[in-house]
C-alpha cells in the first residue's frame, strides 16, 4: 500500500550536504507533505569541501557556492529555517522548539547535525583571538580577514591531517609563511600509509611549508607584540594566525535530548533509523554498520552524506532500503588531486603503482589477502575509476602485474577473475 504523506511533516535538522539533499530526495521520491529544513547557519546551504581550498581566497560570503539555488527550494515547497537552532525537543509529542520562538511538529525527523571541530585544551587557546577552526562559511570569512590583516603572514597549522594540509596549501599559495605541527611521527598517520604521507610531506616542503612531525603545540601566547605558539620541541613559532585541524566531534546534543542511542555519534540501523521511532540520522553524525567492511563507522564525506540522504528518503517513504554504499573521498593540494575509494582498515598487503610516463602520478592499492579493499589515486583518475569498479565487483586483481608499470593499465591485463558481480 502506498504511504500517504500529503498531511505529514518531515523536519530535517542540519542543512549541509546530507540535510539539503535529503529534502530534495524526499520530494523526488514522492513525499507530498511539508518539509522543514533547519540550520543554525544563516547562509543558503553551500558546498563544504572548498572551505579549505578556493573559498579562502574569496572576498565575501556571497561567493559561497550554494548546493541548490534559492528558487529550487521554493519550487519544491521546502521551508528553510536558517539562522535558527533547536532549543528543545520532545520525541513523545514529536515537537521541536526553535530559537525564533516557533515550533515544528513532525511525523518524521532526520538528524543531519554534522560535526564540530575539536579544539584541544592547549593553554592560551581559548583566549587568543587569532585562533581559528574551519567548518563553516563564517570560519572561512574569519580566516580570510585574519590573513588579510596579518602583518608578516606567519601561519601555524596545528594538525597534519587532510584539513590541515589543504588549508596549508591554500594559504601558502596566497604567500603565507606556513608551519604545520603534527603530534604524530608522520603526516596523515591515522588515515594514510607511510608512502602517501611521505609524498605529501615532500610536496609541502618543496612549496616552502615547514613541516614539524612529532611536535605538539604546548601553549599559545598572545601579547601586544603578537601571538606565538610554543611547541613540545622547545621552539617558539610566531603566528599571525593559528588554524586548528585536529579532528571533529559529532553534534549529538539534540539526539541525546530525544533519547537516541549514542556511540561515537548517533547509532542507526541498516535503514538509518535511530533507536527512537520516526527519528533518523545521516551524514557526519551517524554511526552505522557497513556490511562490506563488517564494522561500525562514522564517515565524514560528501559521498556518504548524499548517498545516505537518498537512502533515508526512501525509508521514510516506506521503501525499505539498506545503506551499503562504497565510500569515496578526495583531497586537492596544489596541483595534486588525491582520489580515494574504499576503506583500507585491516589491509594485509599494499601495492604501489607509479606511472613512469607521468609526473606525480601513482596509486596505492590495499588488499586483505587477495581481496581489494581500497585505492588511493594521486593525479590518476583511471586508477580511481578502475579501483572503484574492481571493489564493487569483488574482482581479484593480479598484484604482480599491477605493480609492473610496463604492463598496460587496463582491466583485461590486471584481472585474475571475478568472484561476484553486483
Amino acid at each position: 500500500m502506498e504511504l500517504q504523506t500529503k498531511n505529514k511533516t518531515c523536519a530535517i535538522v542540519g542543512a549541509s550536504h546530507a540535510g539539503a539533499n535529503c529534502a530534495m530526495e524526499l520530494r523526488k521520491q514522492g513525499w507530498e507533505g511539508a518539509i522543514v529544513l533547519i540550520d543554525a547557519d544563516e547562509n543558503l546551504p553551500y558546498h563544504r569541501p572548498p572551505l579549505s581550498k578556493a573559498y579562502l581566497s574569496l572576498t565575501d560570503g556571497g561567493d559561497f557556492n550554494p548546493l541548490f539555488a534559492a528558487e529550487r527550494y521554493e519550487e519544491e515547497n521546502i521551508t528553510l529555517a536558517l539562522g535558527v537552532t533547536v532549543t528543545a525537543a520532545d520525541a513523545t509529542s514529536k515537537t521541536l522548539a526553535l530559537s525564533n520562538g516557533t515550533s515544528v511538529k513532525y511525523d518524521a525527523l532526520v538528524l543531519a547535525t554534522g560535526a564540530s571541530a575539536f579544539v584541544p585544551p592547549i593553554p592560551g587557546i581559548e583566549t587568543c583571538s587569532g585562533v581559528h577552526v574551519l567548518r563553516s562559511a563564517k570560519d572561512a570569512l574569519a580566516i580570510q580577514a585574519g590573513f588579510k590583516n596579518a602583518k608578516d603572514k606567519n601561519i601555524v597549522v596545528i594538525g597534519g591531517g587532510y584539513i590541515g594540509l589543504e588549508t596549508a596549501a591554500s594559504l601558502q599559495k596566497m604567500s603565507g609563511k606556513v608551519t604545520v605541527l603534527e603530534c604524530e611521527e608522520r603526516l596523515l598517520a591515522r588515515v594514510a600509509p607511510a608512502a602517501l604521507a611521505h609524498f605529501f610531506q615532500e610536496l609541502h616542503t618543496a612549496k616552502g611549508v615547514t613541516i614539524k612531525t612529532g611536535v605538539s603545540a604546548q601553549d599559545i601566547l598572545q601579547t601586544k607584540d603578537g601571538t606565538t605558539v610554543t611547541g613540545t620541541d622547545g621552539v617558539t613559532y610566531p603566528a599571525d594566525l593559528v588554524l586548528v585541524g585536529v579532528g571533529v566531534r559529532p553534534n549529538s546534543v539534540l539526539a541525546e535530548k530525544l533519547g537516541t542511542t549514542l556511540e561515537n555519534g548517533i547509532k542507526v540501523n541498516e535503514q538509518l533509523q535511530t533507536s527512537v521511532a520516526n527519528v533518523y540520522a545521516i551524514g557526519d553524525v551517524a554511526q552505522f554498520y557497513h556490511p562490506r567492511y563488517q564494522k561500525w563507522m562514522r564517515l565524514e564525506s560528501v559521498q556518504n552524506a548524499v548517498d545516505q540522504a537518498r537512502a533515508v528518503a526512501a525509508n521514510i517513504l516506506g521503501i525499505p532500503t539498506n545503506y551499503n554504499a562504497l565510500p569515496w573521498f578526495w583531497s586537492d593540494q596544489y596541483h595534486i588531486k588525491l582520489q580515494m575509494v574504499g576503506l583500507s582498515h585491516g589491509y594485509t598487503d599494499l601495492v604501489v603503482r607509479k606511472e613512469d610516463d607521468k609526473e606525480d602520478c601513482f596509486s596505492i592499492w590495499y588488499f586483505k589477502d587477495d581481496a581489494l579493499l581500497a585505492v588511493d589515486a594521486v593525479n590518476n583518475g583511471k586508477a580511481f575509476v578502475l579501483g572503484t569498479k574492481f571493489i564493487k565487483n569483488n574482482t581479484l586483481v593480479d598484484k604482480e602485474k599491477l605493480a609492473d608499470a610496463s604492463i598496460p593499465f587496463k582491466p583485461n591485463t590486471l584481472i585474475k577473475y571475478r568472484t561476484n558481480v553486483d
